[in-house]
């Protein structure tokens, strides 16, 4: 099965794995890991026009970790996550969106800061 896109787990997606258990966090990242071979919206799944969510569900719980896609290297397509939360309601919190927005603005101004 050939892997689709690479993802990058920015520092504040590892932060957050960091304060769950062990098999929560082993369930979120083999869901991840998942994601890159299958088309599932269940474990994946796009949000708005720049926001997608990774979506596991262990004991009841919603895990969600918000990434957008960086296609700007035409070879290697790569899926940037940018920040984990409890999902505790219906909705996605917007606060949670434009947080993930905000990082992505940040991430794509550095790369570009880089190539000068």
């Amino acid at each position: 099965m050939n892997q689709k896109f690479d993802v990058l787990l920015l520092g504040e997606v590892w932060d957050f794995l960091d304060t769950l258990g062990e098999k929560s966090k082993e369930k979120i990242l083999y869901n991840i890991d998942k994601s890159k071979y299958i088309t599932d919206s269940e474990l994946f799944k796009k949000m708005d026009d720049e926001i997608w969510e990774f979506r596991s569900l262990f004991n009841k719980t919603c895990y969600r970790i918000l990434a957008f896609w960086d296609k700007t290297d035409k070879i290697d397509i790569l899926v940037v996550a940018t920040n984990g939360f409890i999902k505790k309601t219906d909705k996605t919190p917007r606060s949670e969106i434009e947080k993930a927005k905000a990082i992505m603005k940040l991430y794509f101004e550095q790369k570009n800061k880089n190539k000068i």
